[in-house]
């Protein structure tokens, strides 16, 4: 799978500067199975990086053939490999499947935190 400097307007993976976010991809026999993308935060209640995976994408004939399962392992391992001491995702609350799938490798939902987002006009109004 190749990344395009202009994707998302150029921020995710600029022609000069660091990037925003990284990128694991799935591949067999030449075709793109799926991918992972990421980024490090930290967290200050253990005084560590982590791992964020903002998407996890597999393609829908590639589902349930173990595509996620390994790009999850991918970046575990990564995480462990960089000192993380977590990695974290987001799942909508409707989305069964996919909770079902996170809680069968050991994943824990966190449900007394809750997400908070000032984008678009309540982001600039803020500022």
């Amino acid at each position: 799978m190749e990344s395009h400097a202009g994707t998302a307007n150029g921020t995710l993976f600029p022609p000069n500067g660091r990037p925003a976010a990284e990128c694991g991809a799935a591949e067999a026999d030449g075709d793109s199975r799926g991918f992972a993308l990421f980024f490090t935060n930290y967290s200050t209640f253990l005084a560590k990086p982590g791992l964020y995976l903002e998407d996890l994408f597999v393609n829908p004939e590639q589902r349930g053939r173990g595509v996620g399962r390994a790009l999850l392992l991918h970046l575990a391992h990564l995480a462990n490999q960089r000192g993380c001491g977590r990695m974290e995702w987001s799942v909508l609350d409707w989305n069964q499947p996919a909770i079902e799938f996170y809680e069968s490798i050991g994943a824990r939902r966190l449900r007394e935190w809750q997400i908070c987002r000032l984008t678009g006009d309540a982001l600039r109004q803020y500022a």
